[in-house]
């Protein structure tokens, strides 16, 4: 064991368990660290076990083989852990979880572990995991605790802060104790309860704006009005004059400007309503079959004969014929060789 810090840090909670919330009928866990003098440990259990008596039980459970336990979810209303003599725990993130889950709900922990004001977040020298007074905190409430509070703060000279610092592998001289208190909350994980929710009055409909009378009788119809002489109701059909029967002419609703183009051609609107686009589809169906009556050539020789014609003439194989003529095939050529 450590000499030095067995004489300067000794454990000043034995004096009073109320200090730690313990009473009779309590179970209660004690987290002890490879740095724990055995004579303490057994001395402040003894004390923890006088005052929970027959009724109450305590556990006593190593920090690094703590998360592998097989304690039951919300087994412990106390759990303290680095409260030892000569202790110096650092809790991880994963050693509070695992205090928070066995704890009872409503149920409280009390820890002690060094610090050092000079560590910054995500600063150099931070070697043996020590945080700042404000990371505890943060830690004990992100482990799932509320209530967090720190109890206690313990100062060393720069000589025992050296010594606890060796042991952790700490590099400085201004550690110092803190003593942190939490709770769990009252309730299980997954648990379920109906909220209370109190709706307030809604406020009274605005009230309708006032109606002319007059005005709702000139806007109403109702089946007596059907009888009514002062009601003059007209048939549809005499709302039509003779010239509204007859079928417009398609030109008389074309635009003067319908057909107008660049060139003298004429050219439909786009989306075309008026029946141009109609018109010249059918004059382009006319004259489709008069041009590919006229055999033209690229070459200007496939009229001559096979012999002037070019390989992939279309022409191949039939007779000469004249420019612009149809071509006709002798009825001899048309048996099969």
């Amino acid at each position: 064991m450590y000499p030095y810090l067995v004489g300067h840090l000794t454990f000043n909670g034995v004096r009073g368990m109320a200090e730690f919330g313990v009473v009779e009928g309590q179970h209660v866990a004690v987290v002890w660290d490879r740095h724990c003098s055995v004579e303490a440990l057994k001395e402040l259990v003894q004390k923890i076990k006088g005052v929970v008596r027959e009724q109450g039980r305590v556990s006593v459970e190593n920090l690094e083989q703590l998360i592998k336990s097989a304690h039951k979810e919300s087994s412990f209303d106390v759990v303290l852990s680095g409260l030892v003599q000569s202790s110096a725990a650092v809790h991880s993130s994963d050693v509070l979880a695992e205090i928070a889950r066995i704890l009872k709900p409503g149920g409280h922990v009390l820890i002690r572990e060094p610090v050092s004001p000079s560590v910054t977040p995500g600063g150099g020298g931070n070697e043996g995991g020590i945080r700042n007074p404000a990371q505890l905190s943060s830690t004990l409430t992100l482990s799932g605790l509320t209530d967090v509070k720190e109890v206690q703060k313990e100062t060393l000279t720069p000589q025992e802060a050296q010594a606890v610092g060796r042991l952790l592998g700490y590099q400085g001289d201004d550690l110092r104790f803190l003593h942190m208190d939490g709770k769990k909350p009252n309730f299980e994980v997954g648990s379920a309860s109906q909220l209370k929710l109190s709706f307030a009055k809604k406020n009274a409909p605005l009230a309708k704006p006032a109606v002319d009378a007059a005005a709702a009788k000139l806007w109403t119809l109702s089946a007596n009005d059907m009888n009514d002489e002062e009601v003059d109701l007209l048939d549809s059909d005499e709302l039509l004059d003779p010239e509204d029967l007859k079928r417009p002419d398609p030109s008389s609703l074309r635009s003067t400007s319908c057909g107008e183009g660049s060139n003298t051609k004429k050219k439909a609107c786009k989306n075309c309503t008026c029946g141009l686009a109609e018109e010249l589809e059918q004059e382009k169906g006319k004259s489709a079959p008069a041009a590919a009556s006229q055999s033209k050539s690229a070459c200007g020789n496939c009229y001559l004969g096979d012999a002037f014609r070019c390989a992939s003439c279309p022409y191949l194989g039939m007779p000469a014929f004249k420019p612009g003529e149809k071509i006709v095939l002798n009825p001899t050529q048309l048996q099969d060789a």
